[in-house]
């Protein structure tokens, strides 16, 4: 047998799916002739439920196009990946979230596309990311990334539950020809394929190196210098983080982000998991933290902070979980960050709702204090801004803010670019997700920087936060260091 259906390839429109972005984009060619500025176009078509969206964009990546995924297994098996630059935004300084939300809602509200309806991440979409600090992103490494990006990708794939689908999108400018445009975009589709996720070796070829970026002890110095500012009132908590850089040797491969996001989709399903390539670096994670959620008017948040380990015994995993539950100190740390998102929010909500005491969440090698916080919004606000004002809670950042920021390079003593900032997606409605990049590395050939940081107050023991660290780097450095 050999018909057309049979023989088109996997991620192939068919005649009337042609036609439909071939009316958008013609479209958007007049009304960007009639307005002298870009339009964007777009269209939304369903895909078979099979479908693994990080499979096919790990599969069908090219070399140094920006790449993005994004998935939170036990959330219905909820998953978006993207592939290539239809547009990018940039911003810096103190004002990029607001810049970034505002160049977003000029190209989405021009955008000729599929009407908006109540599914995840359809339709043309703006992702990426933000460094923690509004001049963060300058160091050597960072520098691909920028102080924030969020790319309008030529083709995204979302999955929630059963339901698969893929948007396809194009940024036509005023002298642009729409049949070309059509032509590059059937082309990228005709390379898009799905192959399962490689596996990670589990005992690669070569010698790896761990060095801290700084000496173990200049990190307990800094939490003890750190103590001392909070006991003379200059704030109540500081974020103090470590970079733990592995050097692969010449005979071990370069590292491979698809395998790598693999193992954490399967090791951490609660968490997200994400990966946002940028030339021939990548930022992988499994985050636990959920910075902001908007859904129409609907916003969800999570505070959380400090942390302890598991155990595999578990009755010693229950004893740790209620001396988390009932310390003092992390009670004090978690409580600074949950009374800060829910000060945050009142302004803005008809109400904020969050439950009186804080609960366990575990994953796969440790166990944090997490307050759920839910909010009504008054009146809409994007979910870009919402990130802003949001970003940094206490959990990565400090209390006071003023206090704190200027404290935590002088401390730390590096750049942590994406570290600790916000990263996800938002659509044409101004709904979207941001997560905060925690428990993540940056994937650069054989290098790969992991980081991990603690929640500093009064209390807190520089040797005990040191050993807390070190539970919280291996979520990575296992899959790293072979």
């Amino acid at each position: 047998m050999s018909s057309a259906t049979e023989q088109r390839p996997p991620f192939a429109l068919g005649e009337r799916e042609r036609g439909r972005l071939a009316g958008r984009l013609q479209r958007a060619a007049k009304l960007a002739r009639r307005a002298g500025r870009a339009r964007l176009a777009s269209i939304t078509v369903e895909l078979p439920a099979g479908v693994d969206p990080v499979a096919v964009a790990c599969t069908s990546r090219r070399s140094r196009e920006p790449w993005f995924c994004l998935e939170q297994p036990d959330r219905d098996s909820r998953a978006l990946a993207a592939l290539g630059r239809a547009h990018e935004l940039s911003a810096s300084g103190e004002r990029r979230f607001a810049e970034l939300a505002a160049s977003w809602r000029e190209l989405a509200s021009g955008a000729v596309a599929d009407p908006l309806e109540d599914s995840h991440a359809s339709g043309p979409l703006a992702l990426g990311g933000l460094s923690f600090a509004p001049d963060g992103g300058s160091a050597p490494h960072w520098r691909p990334f920028g102080s924030a990006s969020l790319v309008v990708p030529e083709v995204s794939l979302a999955r929630e539950g059963e339901r698969v689908t893929m948007s396809v999108a194009a940024l036509v400018q005023p002298d642009d020809d729409a049949e070309q445009l059509l032509d590059g975009l059937l082309a990228r589709l005709a390379e898009l394929r799905e192959v399962p996720l490689p596996l990670l070796d589990p005992a690669p070829a070569g010698r790896f190196e761990i060095v801290s970026a700084m000496p173990p002890e200049h990190y307990e110095q800094a939490v003890a210098r750190a103590v001392e500012l909070i006991r003379a009132g200059r704030m109540s908590k500081i974020v103090l983080a470590r970079e733990v850089q592995v050097h692969a040797g010449a005979g071990a491969p370069v590292y491979d982000p698809a395998a790598v996001l693999g193992v954490l989709r399967q090791e951490f399903p609660s968490c997200f998991v994400f990966c946002v390539g940028r030339g021939e670096e990548a930022l992988i994670a499994a985050s636990p933290e959920l910075l902001v959620r908007r859904e129409g008017q609907r916003v969800s948040t999570l505070a959380l902070a400090a942390s302890s380990r598991r155990s595999a015994d578990p009755a010693v995993d229950a004893h740790l979980g209620e001396q988390l539950l009932r310390d003092p100190s992390y009670r004090e740390e978690h409580e600074i960050v949950s009374r800060r998102i829910q000060r945050t929010l009142r302004p803005l909500a008809v109400w904020v709702a969050a439950s009186g005491e804080p609960e366990l969440a575990r994953i796969a090698n440790i166990q944090h204090l997490a307050t759920p916080i839910r909010a009504q919004l008054a009146s809409p606000i994007d979910a870009l801004e919402l990130a802003g004002l949001m970003h940094p809670t206490p959990a990565v950042g400090g209390e006071p803010l003023d206090a704190a920021a200027p404290l935590i390079p002088a401390l730390e003593g590096f750049d942590r670019g994406w570290y600790l900032g916000p990263v996800g997606w938002t659509d044409a409605a101004g709904d979207g997700e941001f997560c905060v990049s925690l428990r993540c590395a940056l994937l650069d050939g054989r290098v790969a920087r992991c980081y991990a940081g603690n929640g500093i107050v009064r209390d807190s023991d520089p040797e005990k936060e040191l050993a807390e660290t070190e539970v919280k780097l291996q979520a990575l450095l296992p899959l790293l260091a072979g």
